[in-house]
């Protein structure tokens, strides 16, 4: 477990808790898996001892019992799985913008930009996804909110407003599903909060890069219901002119909003209402022409005899 920023104590993490139950009969005798955990066991009599296989209904009965695992609140220093934390006041520090940042951060997630700028694919402990169709999943999934964001397209929005984000290593399919053979990344927003508060936040860079991020948040009904505004804006100049359309090309051009409202609807019960919207329109996406290299395939297989039988020339 690896804590990034804020104090292990005051940090929840909310993808693991043990319950697991896992009850076979065979031939009508009850055999418990070592993993067993907090569920009713199966066929018990009125002092709540089993029954014997002679007391069942049925005695040649094949019983299998699978108990659920549960998303509880947990500090992360309790959580015996490879964890990666960064909380509220780590990523503010951090800078953070896009999820692109999250790598140079997080101790084994890569990411790779092959379909196009502020597009992650991401790689955890080396395992990735060869295959960059818009249709195909990542084996590292991401959930914003709680919602799973199986499309790596989805996953260049503006990061503003969070709370926390999570990096759990290892398969999370127990309680995440599948495409989790990786792991899982958990990006997690601020709740809207019964005390009035609000920030602004502005940001400048070279390139023309402009960037600006508020949130408001407080009581419409006292100690009832909450709600929470947020949004972002991001602008920056192309990395790249071409000289043909005499324009510049690799933009950033990005705007964000969500909204927020929590129903205490009573003391153990809370319910949220979630909306957002993101859009991106930059002048995107240019490819580099730098160089090329030799490989082990035939002389007649590389690029210089390829280009030439072609009659191909770089451009520029």
């Amino acid at each position: 477990t690896q804590q990034h920023g804020d104090d292990p104590e005051t940090h929840h993490h909310l993808g693991f808790c043990p319950a697991l139950l896992f009850v076979v009969v065979v031939d009508g005798r009850h055999q418990e898996h070592p993993l067993a955990g907090h569920l009713e066991p199966a066929n018990l009599n009125d002092d709540g001892h089993r029954l014997h296989h002679e007391d069942a209904a049925d005695d040649d009965e094949k019983e299998f019992l699978l108990g659920a695992d549960c998303r509880g609140a947990e500090r992360a220093a309790d959580v015996p799985l490879s964890l990666s934390v960064l909380g509220a006041e780590a990523l503010d520090a951090a800078r953070l913008t896009q999820a692109d940042d999250l790598a140079m951060r997080i101790p084994n997630l890569r990411f790779s930009a092959t379909v196009g700028e502020n597009t992650p694919i991401f790689a955890l402990r080396g395992v990735s996804m060869s295959d960059y169709s818009l249709n195909q999943s990542s084996p590292v999934a991401t959930y914003y909110d709680e919602v799973y964001k199986g499309n790596f397209a989805f996953l260049g929005v503006t990061m503003y407003d969070l709370e926390r984000v999570e990096v759990l290593r290892g398969p999370q399919g127990t309680l995440y599903g599948k495409n989790t053979t990786a792991g899982a990344i958990n990006i997690t927003s601020r709740a809207p909060s019964f005390t009035p508060e609000g920030r602004v936040e502005a940001t400048f860079g070279n390139l023309g890069f402009i960037q600006a991020k508020g949130s408001i948040s407080g009581p419409l009904i006292d100690d009832k219901l909450a709600v929470r505004l947020a949004a972002s804006a991001t602008s920056r100049r192309g990395t790249v002119y071409n000289v043909t359309t005499r324009t510049r090309i690799n933009e950033q051009e990005n705007i964000g909003f969500k909204a927020q409202l929590l129903l205490k609807a009573t003391d153990t019960l809370n319910l949220t209402l979630a909306g957002d919207y993101n859009r991106q329109d930059p002048e995107c996406c240019a490819q580099i022409y730098y160089k090329t290299g030799s490989t082990q395939r035939p002389l007649n297989r590389q690029y210089a005899a390829l280009a030439a039988a072609q009659g191909y020339a770089v451009p520029s």
